[in-house]
């Protein structure tokens, strides 16, 4: 006689395996078929509208021919780090400060939050082309207020030949108006942040000052070492983020990458390169060069914590 258990058993797996159906469908059609056929097409010349055709290492060694004269992939890749190694920390930092301020009880406070976390609901379209008007070279609200600190008047975004700065210079102030269209967008952060020092017990505190230590202090030992777990999350998905940005980059710049070239990053030479010169073998082995440098700093990023992530544990267990 069939045991009941081990009947309820066998007719339980192939049910399973029928609800969990469309999931599997879905990886492997959209996720598992793509990752493969890329890695593929990275050692191949296809243009969309022929068969591939395999041709090697070409590809990774055009790639590295770039990175040597820092032109192509090379300098979409300085663009591209130069962009990262700005915005993630200091919308880190803006955020953590904006989040302890706003954790302060004042008038208002609630006014305030929504005011700050405004910005992240915008969508990426209607703030870059608010930042098109205030970045404006005549008529923007930034060059104005740089005019009353007595500072130049920049371009920004404008094209190089009606520059009255050296191309260098111009580089710089298009990466940096990149940065700072990020960094006004931290609202999400802030609001992670600002929960979190909500969930701070205040008998930390409370020792603290009992033992002399200054707000200062506080803030280094207790509010940051708390924080630190959403700090590594926030800089691992800021980083993805920087190296995947494309729509404000290709907006501000007309999907050219100009001035100079100095705002090509690495998404925008993968989609010029893909849908503009029809490179899909190239553009594949730069996607899997892409994905191995984030795959590497991830990794690094996780062995680094074990030495400044402080997870917390239950007080008086």
């Amino acid at each position: 006689m069939p045991n009941p258990r081990e009947t309820r058993s066998r007719f339980r797996l192939p049910t399973g395996w029928l609800f969990i159906s469309p999931w599997l469908l879905g990886l492997l059609l959209l996720f598992a078929y793509p990752f493969v056929a890329s890695l593929y097409w990275s050692f191949c010349r296809y243009d969309l509208l022929s068969p591939p055709e395999w041709i090697g290492t070409e590809h990774y060694r055009r790639i590295a021919a770039e990175l040597w004269q820092g032109d192509g992939f090379g300098k979409a890749l300085w663009n591209t780090l130069y962009y990262a190694a700005l915005s993630v920390p200091l919308s880190i930092i803006t955020a953590v400060l904006l989040a302890i301020m706003l954790s302060w009880r004042i008038r208002g406070q609630a006014i305030f939050r929504t005011l700050f976390f405004l910005p992240s609901i915008i969508p990426l379209v209607a703030s870059s082309i608010l930042w098109l008007w205030l970045l404006d070279p005549q008529s923007g609200l930034v060059n104005h207020l740089l005019g009353w600190l007595h500072i130049p008047p920049q371009l920004w975004f404008q094209g190089v030949q009606q520059a009255a700065h050296p191309a260098t210079f111009l580089e710089f102030g298009s990466k940096d108006a990149l940065v700072l269209m990020s960094v006004w967008g931290v609202g999400n952060f802030m609001l992670i942040y600002l929960a979190a020092l909500g969930d701070i017990p205040p008998q930390l505190y409370e020792a603290a000052a009992l033992d002399g230590a200054g707000r200062v202090r506080q803030f280094w030992h207790i509010t940051l070492p708390m924080l630190s777990p959403l700090i590594l999350f926030n800089l691992m998905l800021g980083l993805i983020k920087s190296f995947q940005a494309f729509t404000q980059v290709y907006l501000v710049s007309e999907g050219t990458g100009q001035p100079v070239g100095s705002t090509l990053l690495l998404s925008l030479h993968l989609f010029l390169a893909a849908f503009q010169d029809l490179e899909m073998g190239y553009t594949s082995a730069m996607a899997w060069l892409l994905f191995v440098v984030l795959a590497v700093a991830t990794a690094l990023l996780l062995r680094s914590s074990r030495h400044w992530v402080h997870y917390r544990t239950s007080l008086g267990g």
